[in-house]
């Protein structure tokens, strides 16, 4: 039997506190990623069976949903939900929390465009990136359809 939470931030770190889940919600929010084949190319080098699990958990926990169940392994994608969305300020806190102590040597031109955006207007950018990727939603799920 699951214990209630009796805390807040005990209860969001039971559920995305492990070393992939906002890793894998940034990417699909960022970098929009839907498919398990670009989210195991994840940086920090996710092991399959890991990633297997976290998106699972994901759907599960309603932080994900799939597009295509019942499709074969490859044509499924994971979209971000709202509850999924909601994460955008905590990925944008740990960002600004940290981004200073990395050498710009070491990212991306993409990581180098986040960084610009985030601490030069960072509602701007929350704001940009939550509509973006409804956008991004409504034409996937079209083209989708249309396939149907």
């Amino acid at each position: 039997m699951k214990t209630k939470p009796t805390c807040a931030i005990a209860y969001s770190i039971n559920l995305l506190g492990d070393k992939w889940s906002l890793l894998i919600l940034r990417d699909a929010i960022l970098h929009k990623k839907t498919r398990f084949k670009q989210f195991r190319e994840l940086k920090e080098k996710i092991a399959t069976n890991i990633l297997t699990n976290r998106l699972n958990f994901l759907v599960k926990e309603g932080f994900l949903e799939l597009l295509d169940p019942e499709g074969t392994k490859k044509s499924k994608q994971y979209l971000v939900t709202k509850r999924g969305l909601s994460t955008l300020p905590v990925i944008i806190e740990l960002y600004l929390f940290s981004i200073h102590s990395i050498d710009e040597s070491e990212l991306s031109e993409s990581q180098i465009n986040i960084k610009a955006g985030i601490t030069a207007d960072r509602i701007f950018f929350e704001k940009t990136k939550f509509e973006e990727y409804l956008e991004f939603l409504e034409e996937l799920k079209s083209t989708v359809s249309l396939k149907k």
